[in-house]
Parts: C-alpha cells; structure tokens; sequence
C-alpha cells in the first residue's frame, strides 16, 4: 500500500489504475504516479483528505466529468466517417459530395 491513510477500496482503485496505466505502455514509475495522484484527488473531494488544493476541491469528479464532456464537439462525425456510412447505405455520387452533402444523404 503506497500510502498509509488510505483505505481498502483506495489501494483497490490505485491497483487498477496502476494496471490501466501499464496496460497503454506506461512505465511502472509513471503508471505509480498516475494512479498515485488519481487516488488521493478522489480522496480530496470525499473529504477523506486532511488537506487539498482548493482547485482540487473545486473540480468536477471524474465519473460525472467524463459523461458531460464526452461527445460534446461540434464537430460531429468527420467526412470520412461520413463517407463510410454513406458507403454501406450505397448513397448513389457519395464520392463527389462535400461533408454536409453526406449529412444529408445518411440522416445525421
């Protein structure tokens, strides 16, 4: 256990993101610090902490965070994904339309 003052279900959640972080090529040193500094974030924001950056107090959870920023571009979907749905429709011309030609065409 890396620290002391966590409990059971942290070690647990460090042991994971530990793992995650091996598992996309990170060093074991980096994927310890990843999962380090995730850790005690969410114990700042339980309370759990004795002390906390202020901004860390201030700052979004992560669950709630990921849902509301995820999917948010206004972007959408490129031209080639576009195309690529057009493709399997069989939009007739779909390889001379423009990207809000293939938004029309495939409904999105």
């Amino acid at each position: 256990m890396p620290q002391a003052a966590w409990s059971d279900k942290r070690e647990r959640q460090y042991e994971h993101i530990k793992d995650s972080a091996k598992k996309r090529g990170e060093s074991t040193k980096r994927a310890e610090e990843i999962a380090a500094r995730t850790v005690n974030k969410e114990r700042a924001q339980h309370g759990e902490a004795k002390t906390a950056n202020p901004k860390t107090l201030k700052d979004t959870p992560a669950p709630v965070r990921g849902g509301r920023r995820s999917h948010t571009g206004a972007q959408g979907r490129t031209r080639e994904q576009l195309y690529e749905e057009a493709r399997k429709k069989n939009v007739p011309g779909r390889s001379k339309m423009n990207k809000a030609e293939l938004e029309k065409a495939v409904g999105g």
